[in-house]
């Protein structure tokens, strides 16, 4: 499981020449992001950030050898891109967008599980970042990361930048960060993602981010269980104090009835032998590294 988001990625740029990829190619690339290509269908020929850019995803595959994709297309058309960075042989797609549709969310995971060796990260996600290796696939602003020994996974952006500056000036850093995305239906979950960084020997413990809504957490904490995760895990659960039936801010963070209350996330990981922070400050000190 180690290989389920590339350390030393050739990045394609779906949407490079809009005012967000611009921007975030110029800050990946100054991060130390190897990003061969960028695709958007009728500006082939041109440059962006001296990248080259191409029509259509299969092209940048060919010439660059591109493996990981990172979208920044517009909600009504992101599956057709994520479609075509899948065909195109891309294995990693990081996809930014929010407000897709459900219904093209699951059509194109459904494929990229067919596909057995695809993985999607998001919708609605900041991305990934390893500060060890320089790479940042995504949006979140690196000063606040240093490379060390924790993993993180998260459904909140904001969450993971304020967690992770907590982790780094605790002296402990990070070896990856991944934002799963805050949308009902996600590809890449926490239960994989813990089985990724159980296999990674730069990773020494293990943060999880959750937040009301869905099954996510409760999830990761039965496979913890069961599992008898060998290395420490700590959780964080945001909107303790949402109204039930009311979104808050995140598409899959919404309470209907009893399902994905605060309580439940945090009785289940306790059951499982995982401390709950009860704030961001507090997570340093129970991972104990």
């Amino acid at each position: 499981m180690t290989s389920i988001i590339n350390k030393d990625p050739k990045v394609v740029v779906q949407g490079i020449t809009g005012r967000e990829g611009t921007l975030h190619t110029a800050l990946m690339l100054r991060y130390g992001t190897r990003i061969v290509a960028g695709v958007t269908p009728g500006k082939g020929g041109q440059q962006v950030q001296n990248v080259p850019v191409y029509n259509r995803v299969f092209e940048a595959v060919n010439n660059h050898n591109a493996d990981t994709s990172i979208i920044f297309v517009p909600a009504p058309f992101t599956r057709d891109a994520v479609l075509n960075a899948i065909d195109a042989g891309i294995k990693t797609v990081v996809v930014i967008t929010e407000g897709i549709p459900q219904k093209d969310t699951i059509e194109f995971i459904a494929k990229a599980n067919k596909n057995g060796d695809v993985t999607i990260v998001g919708p609605n996600t900041p991305g990934f970042i390893s500060p060890p290796h320089s790479v940042k696939v995504g949006i979140m602003p690196a000063h606040v990361f240093k490379p060390g020994i924790v993993g993180i996974a998260s459904r909140s952006g904001t969450l993971t930048y304020e967690i992770a500056w907590h982790v780094t000036n605790a002296g402990l850093g990070q070896s990856m960060c991944v934002g799963i995305g805050g949308d009902p239906i996600v590809g890449l979950g926490f239960t994989q993602l813990l089985e990724m960084f159980k296999d990674d020997e730069a990773t020494k413990g293990v943060v999880l981010i959750g937040e009301i809504g869905g099954n996510a957490e409760e999830l990761a904490a039965g496979y913890i269980k069961q599992t008898n995760y060998p290395k420490p895990v700590v959780a964080y659960i945001a909107g303790r104090l949402a109204p039930p039936e009311k979104r808050m801010g995140h598409a899959g963070a919404i309470v209907m009835g009893n399902v994905g209350t605060a309580k439940s996330k945090i009785d289940t990981f306790t059951a499982a032998g995982v401390p709950v922070a009860a704030k961001p400050s507090d997570i340093a000190k129970l991972l104990n590294l």
